[in-house]
């Protein structure tokens, strides 16, 4: 049986130890792509390159797998895959592991979860996945079973079209996390403030602070889960339309 084809990407940049671990475990599912940043892309979203030039290289790192470095975003790393560099379509679009968390709010901003969406796009099932540690060092080999099981599953059960998983792990070793629950997106967000400074010439500058407020205690939000040592994943869609308002907009919006 032909081994599937894995495209592998990431927002922190192709040398990040995140990516290098879920490249790691990748190779032992399947064929493995790497198109990555060539530098930390983290909080850019769904941003693309549109003004300035675009251009892609060969590195040899570590392991059986072919990497690019990819001068773009990490939207720009998956377009750049399917139009320029890949033989064939992938079987799969893995995204990370970030270094921190993509649970809640955090999924809109996150160059991670992006990629993945944009792999959705174009109809390639993917997944994004999270390490709640944003250290350097942070320990990625105690979610390799959940992430290549989640991977295998995903593989062998095709989601419909358009729909990605964001998946986020606790900073717990193997044996204090307790399983994998299916969520939805806590209703949380930034509460942010700019800190306001002088520099030696009297020019102000910002510094983007802020506190994390999470107003959502029901049982299967992501932010529950993690918090009670389980692992998240939430089905996620780029389809924004809110449905449930349609109607009552029509009603509002009737010039007749």
């Amino acid at each position: 049986m032909e081994r599937p084809l894995i495209l592998v990407t990431n927002d922190d940049g192709i040398t990040a130890p995140g990516i290098r671990n879920l490249i790691q475990f990748m190779n032992e599912i399947g064929d493995v792509i790497v198109v990555a940043p060539n530098s930390p892309q983290s909080g850019k979203g769904h941003a693309i390159t549109i003004n300035s030039t675009l251009s892609y290289e060969e590195v040899q790192l570590d392991g059986p797998q072919t990497d690019f470095s990819c001068s773009g975003t990490p939207v720009d790393c998956v377009k750049m895959a399917l139009d320029k560099i890949l033989t064939r379509r992938p079987d799969i679009v893995v995204s990370g592991i970030n270094h921190g968390a993509n649970s809640s709010i955090n999924v809109i901003y996150s160059g991670t979860m992006s990629a993945a969406v944009e792999a959705g796009v174009e109809g390639i099932p993917a997944i994004g996945f999270s390490l709640m540690d944003f250290s350097w060092e942070a320990d990625f080999s105690q979610a390799k079973d959940y992430i290549q099981n989640i991977v295998r599953r995903t593989l062998e059960n095709p989601m419909p079209k358009g729909i990605v998983l964001n998946v986020n792990i606790p900073k717990l070793t193997t044996g204090e996390i307790k399983g994998v629950k299916v969520c939805k997106q806590a209703n949380a967000k930034w509460e942010e403030s700019f800190d306001e400074r002088v520099n030696p010439h009297g020019k102000k500058y910002y510094w983007l602070t802020g506190y994390f407020n999470n107003m959502d205690e029901s049982e299967d939000a992501d932010e529950t889960a993690l918090a009670n040592g389980y692992i998240s994943i939430v089905p996620v869609k780029f389809d924004l339309t809110a449905y449930e308002y349609m109607k009552t907009l029509e009603e509002v919006m009737n010039f007749d």
